[in-house]
């Protein structure tokens, strides 16, 4: 009973202590980042960024009490991961949030720009505009009445489990989304369905879509150009597929070269937003969401004139002499090994024992040179360790370690 009694009275004096919550620095790429720099990393110039900020930053007010996150970052994360593909856990350490905050920051930030949805996506109304897209078609190939051309695209997902998961492997053999585009002359989305799974038809897509039945009911005195998958109509023209007569070539030629519209558009979207080509890794119906949300950033981008570089020959790039030079910029470097155990496990697949060793076998192998901003051999090695355990595009890719790491195997 005294030993009881004992316990009591030091279970009274114990005094509970509040965890002091710890949070992650946070810059501003507005002001951190120059004009060329930002556009490379968020594939938008500084202005068009600060148009989208604007445009939303109402719908993405929170409480601002705690760790309050402004609108700014929360657009400019959300940008950043669907610009470059990154991984959220990676992008939330460089945005000074977590991965799960991110991933609730990107619903916000999709949900506040479908809000303007109506505003961008929009096929033409009135004569006026159905004549400005008709004669901007016409001016292509002297193709007559044409109003859009429709086309679909596969966006990779997740594989989907459950009965239905069969249902959105594509013909290609992966799980998708059958996106459909109808897009004017100036490569502007202007009708987008974001729902359907892979194995659909592009023709059921469209036989069963509201856009349809707004040509039936002659809404629009234009025409859509669509690919032999469709069906011949008044209202949807397609090419001939086998032609005979030279008049059946040339409306072939003419064809092909003003649907060539919507596979250009497909590629500048994809080519802005990286994560439509390398494919999503989010819930299936966060991902419906960022579809319809990157059309519209991507008519945004356009209205704006704000394009991006295409480089298709490297060999033909041409070489400007440099007006002025960079500043030297040296950026925060964190120390890995300062951060947890399980935190430094989970993001390079090793302990920190372990890659300490890695550390001092290649320590005399890597090159250190003190000038400028050096990189301690620390940051060489889970720089490469990083890369090759979560496949990360990053630009310091130490390849040339590889081999004399595979030497050493054998002795550990």
């Amino acid at each position: 009973m005294k030993v009881l009694d004992e316990i009591d009275e030091v279970e009274s004096h114990t005094v509970l202590v509040r965890r002091v919550k710890m949070y992650k620095i946070r810059k501003n790429p507005l002001e951190e980042l120059q004009e060329n720099e930002f556009k490379s990393k968020y594939k938008f110039s500084r202005s068009t960024a600060v148009f989208i900020i604007d445009m939303i930053k109402n719908d993405l007010a929170g409480d601002a009490r705690g760790g309050f996150i402004p609108p700014y970052l929360k657009v400019l994360a959300a940008i950043r991961i669907w610009a470059r593909g990154e991984i959220q856990d990676d992008a939330g350490d460089l945005s000074g949030m977590g991965q799960s905050t991110i991933s609730l920051v990107c619903k916000q930030v999709a949900l506040a720009i479908l809000a303007q949805m109506s505003q961008w996506i929009k096929m033409p109304q009135t004569d006026a505009e159905q004549n400005i897209v008709i004669v901007d078609f016409h001016t292509l190939c002297a193709f007559r009445q044409v109003i859009g051309a429709i086309d679909c695209t596969h966006i990779r997902i997740p594989k989907v489990g459950g009965e239905v998961g069969q249902y959105y492997i594509n013909r290609k053999g992966y799980s998708s989304i059958n996106v459909q585009v109808v897009s004017n002359a100036n490569l502007e989305i202007m009708d987008i369905v974001a729902h359907w799974r892979g194995s659909t038809h592009d023709a059921r897509i469209f036989n069963e879509g509201l856009l349809k039945q707004r040509f039936e009911q002659s809404e629009f005195k234009g025409r859509l150009l669509g690919d032999s998958g469709y069906a011949c109509t008044p209202y949807l023209f397609t090419p001939v597929l086998h032609p005979i007569k030279t008049k059946e070539e040339l409306y072939n030629r003419a064809h092909i070269r003003t649907r060539n519209v919507v596979e250009r558009c497909f590629g500048l979207w994809k080519q802005r937003f990286r994560c439509l080509l390398r494919g999503f890794t989010t819930k299936l119906e966060n991902t419906k969401l960022y579809l319809v949300a990157l059309a519209v950033l991507h008519i945004i981008a356009i209205h704006r004139q704000d394009l991006i570089e295409v480089v298709e020959d490297f060999d033909t790039v041409p070489v400007t002499q440099a007006t002025s030079r960079r500043s030297n910029r040296r950026r925060y470097r964190r120390n890995p090994f300062e951060s947890s155990e399980e935190d430094f496990r989970y993001k390079y697949r090793f302990t920190k024992r372990f890659g300490a060793k890695i550390v001092d076998i290649l320590r005399e192998d890597l090159c250190h040179d003190p000038r400028g901003c050096p990189l301690s051999p620390e940051l060489q090695v889970v720089c490469a360790l990083r890369n090759w355990a979560r496949h990360e595009t990053i630009q310091l890719i130490y390849m040339v370690y590889l081999n004399k790491l595979s030497a050493n195997f054998a002795k550990w």
